[in-house]
């Protein structure tokens, strides 16, 4: 159990970068350029709640998750977790925080080892952190696979020997096993069919109510995000662009990349369907070793205004309510709006 109260905030990340370099030369190898994969991201996440993080691939959202776990080291900004700054920590201080923050990974095929039991693999974290006698971690073992819907005879079993959606529930029993206050799932259900996707999410928001956890739930359907997150952070390139509480987000998106995503995203109610017109977004997404000026989503928005949105960046400021918050000169105004009523609304709202 976490030592902050629920609602208090258990990680705050502020001005978070991680670049890549880019060399060249063989023996003398200098830097000429870097990939800006996470820049200047700031958040905070709130024991006992879900935030979800949505974009498109390459956006940033693993490279973040893996910053977050120290899998990676920072380029810039701060973690601080349970109000103890944890960003340039050495490996033996991490060690003890290890067993606080664990992830659940995209692929269970290639998550588990494929030589490894299952007890083996479950087992591990409990005897790289020296908790229990074997007899005790045997115990513990098979009571997280009951936990996690499996059958604890099952403990000898090599990972070939179960479905994918079998798999997951292995390595979120791997994840629970040293009871963490926060679980970074990254995209655990994209790889999964969809009926197994609504067993495993069920699973997740079960676990939460039991034993109080924290996630950082990362994917890309926006569906699965709504099912599951308290609040959600949409990245572009690298950037956080909006933030909002799920409720919020979903029924009045501000930022003109979120109202393009969530136009995409199919709806049971066929007159809701005719109504609402797919944003389809011009253009590539630019590269991250040269990213566009100002604002990084001005050279693909249709409410994109010369002078302002590629001269002035725009920073993540609240619209609407105090929970809501958006990186935008222009941020849409109601929805749903169709492609027309974007677009008009842009100019609008560049002449006012």
């Amino acid at each position: 159990m976490s030592s902050v109260a629920p609602g208090g905030d258990l990680l705050v990340v502020e001005n978070l970068q991680k670049y890549f370099p880019i060399t060249e030369g063989i023996v003398m190898q200098r830097q000429v350029a870097a990939v800006k994969a996470v820049d200047d991201v700031s958040f905070t996440v709130r024991a006992g709640e879900t935030l979800g993080v949505v974009g498109e691939s390459g956006c940033g959202k693993s490279t973040m998750a893996r910053c977050l776990t120290r899998l990676l080291e920072p380029t810039g900004g701060r973690i601080v977790f349970e109000g103890r700054d944890i960003t340039h920590l050495s490996r033996s201080a991490m060690r003890p925080l290890r067993r606080d923050i664990m992830m659940v990974f995209q692929d269970p095929y290639a998550s588990l080892n494929a030589r490894k039991r299952v007890g083996f693999i479950i087992a591990e974290p409990l005897e790289v952190h020296g908790i229990g006698t074997d007899a005790e971690r045997k115990r513990r073992v098979q009571e997280l696979l009951e936990i996690v819907g499996l059958n604890p005879e099952h403990y000898n079993r090599f990972p070939h020997e179960f479905s994918g959606g079998q798999r997951q529930r292995i390595g979120i029993a791997r994840a629970l096993a040293v009871n963490p206050k926060l679980i970074i799932c990254d995209e655990p259900v994209s790889a999964l069919d969809v009926s197994v996707q609504a067993q495993i999410l069920n699973l997740l928001k079960d676990l939460q109510e039991d034993f109080g956890l924290t996630y950082i739930f990362i994917a890309h359907d926006l569906n699965v995000v709504r099912h599951i997150s308290d609040r959600v952070m949409v990245m572009y390139l690298g950037k956080a662009v909006e933030i909002g509480l799920k409720g919020e987000l979903y029924t009045s998106p501000k930022h003109p990349y979120t109202g393009a995503l969530l136009s995409a995203v199919p709806v049971a109610d066929p007159e809701q369907g005719r109504i609402r017109k797919q944003i389809i977004l011009t253009g590539d997404v630019p590269s991250p070793v040269n990213p566009p000026s100002a604002c990084r989503f001005h050279p693909r928005c249709p409410r994109y205004h010369e002078g302002t949105c590629d001269v002035d960046e725009p920073l993540l400021a609240p619209h609407g309510s105090s929970t809501h918050f958006a990186a935008c000169h222009f941020p849409l105004e109601h929805w749903p709006m169709s492609e027309d009523e974007l677009r008009h609304g842009g100019v609008a709202a560049a002449a006012g």
